[in-house]
C-alpha cells in the first residue's frame, strides 16, 4: 500500500511538472498530446512552471504566446531568441507544429506568472 501511495505521489508530481496540469480540463488530440511530450522534453526546461520555489529561465508559454500568431511562434522555436536556442536542427517541422498545437490548449493565467530571471543573469 506504501508504495501505491508513493507510486501515485510520484507520477502527480511527474504529470504537474511536464504541463499537463497545464491545459486543464481540455481534451488533447494526437498531436496535441505528441506536442505535450515534446514540450515537456525540448522546452521545459525553461519553459515549465519550476517546482520547489525555483525560477524558470522563459516566460510561460500559453495561447496567448507570441501574440498568438503560429508563424511568429513556428520562427522563435526554429531561430531561437537572445537567451533561447534555436531548434530548426532538432525538431522536425511537424513536431514544430505539434508543440504549438500544444501550447495554444495552455490557458492564459488570470495573474501575470514572474518565474523569469530578470536580464543579464
Amino acid at each position: 500500500m506504501k508504495t501505491t501511495f508513493v507510486t501515485f505521489t510520484l507520477a502527480g508530481l511527474i504529470l504537474a511538472q511536464t504541463g499537463f496540469a497545464q491545459a486543464e480540463s481540455v481534451t488533447l488530440n494526437s498531436t496535441q498530446q505528441t506536442g505535450q511530450r515534446l514540450y515537456a522534453q525540448a522546452c521545459g526546461v525553461c519553459h515549465l512552471q519550476a517546482s520547489m520555489g525555483a525560477k524558470t529561465y522563459g516566460p510561460m508559454l500559453n495561447k496567448a504566446s507570441a501574440a498568438g500568431n503560429d508563424e511568429v511562434m513556428r520562427v522563435f522555436i526554429n531561430n531561437g531568441a537572445e537567451h533561447m536556442p534555436g531548434f530548426q536542427y532538432f525538431l522536425k517541422p511537424d513536431e514544430v507544429d505539434a508543440i504549438i498545437s500544444y501550447i495554444r490548449t495552455i490557458p492564459v493565467p488570470a495573474q501575470p506568472v514572474a518565474t523569469s530571471l530578470p536580464k543579464g543573469k
